[in-house]
């Protein structure tokens, strides 16, 4: 059993900062850079491009929507045309880091309210579809798993990574309970770990009219900027590989 291990990175803007990259890269195998919208700057992409490479971790592009001041988790209605431009515009400015940095630009995941606009919005999901396509169909688009994301993704021609969420509860429907509800976000590393083992054997359980499906998961996200992300990153990297399950990270096309 394999599984990628990501979490979502460079997420400090000026002198701002938000999370502890260098804690967490040596514990995950793929990351998710911020490329300056929802947040991250020039500086902090290069910066955290060049720490991935040391460690040996895969990068993909994480764009959000143009909303530094929400973090990118409050939804936009941007016309699909705006959608996919900008999610076109942040892939090809971080590979300009990995360019540069001389390694490959492996995947593209959407950040906050993008991400979760995406899981149920065809048109939305279509849009960033598009956008990666146009970019270079080797890359790997990555969703909620089950979701509109990953279907409008497999439509489009491109590779797929169905991605569940160490740290978030779930819906019956398999979709992530809203952050301003009660418990959205799970506080302890137990629970964390808990999770994981389960997402990486089981994947998601999603309950559809009298079916209960079980939907499979290619990666688990830990969030950077959650509090205690660097022990969990240590628990799960440690728990999954003791539990025999084989962290690899996505590779190019």
């Amino acid at each position: 059993m394999k599984i990628d291990l990501n979490c979502d990175m460079g997420e400090s803007f000026g002198r701002y900062r938000l999370g502890n990259d260098e804690a967490i890269m040596p514990y995950i195998t793929s990351a998710n850079v911020a490329c300056g919208f929802h947040a991250g700057d020039p500086a902090v992409m290069a910066a955290t491009v060049k720490l991935a490479h040391q460690a040996g971790v895969c990068v993909g592009a994480h764009p959000g929507y143009p909303d530094l001041q929400g973090f990118g988790r409050r939804a936009m209605e941007l016309s699909p045309m705006e959608v996919e431009n900008c999610v076109l515009y942040q892939v090809a400015a971080l590979s300009g880091f990995t360019r540069a940095a001389g390694i490959d630009l492996v995947h593209v995941k959407p950040h906050g309210a993008l991400y979760n606009q995406a899981a149920k919005n065809r048109e939305v999901a279509r849009a960033i579809a598009r956008a990666v396509a146009q970019f270079s169909r080797d890359l790997i688009l990555v969703g909620l798993a089950g979701s509109l994301s990953i279907q409008a993704a497999e439509e489009a021609g491109l590779r797929t990574a169905g991605e569940g969420f160490a740290d978030r509860a779930y819906n019956p429907d398999g979709s992530l309970r809203a952050r301003s509800l009660p418990g959205a976000v799970y506080e302890t590393t137990e629970q964390a770990l808990e999770q994981a083992l389960r997402l990486a054997r089981e994947g998601i359980q999603v309950t559809s009219g009298s079916q209960n499906l079980r939907v499979k998961v290619d990666t688990i996200c830990i969030h950077g900027d959650t509090p205690g992300a660097e022990a969990n990153a240590r628990a799960l990297h440690a728990g999954l590989s003791a539990a025999g399950v084989s962290l690899e990270p996505f590779r190019p096309g």
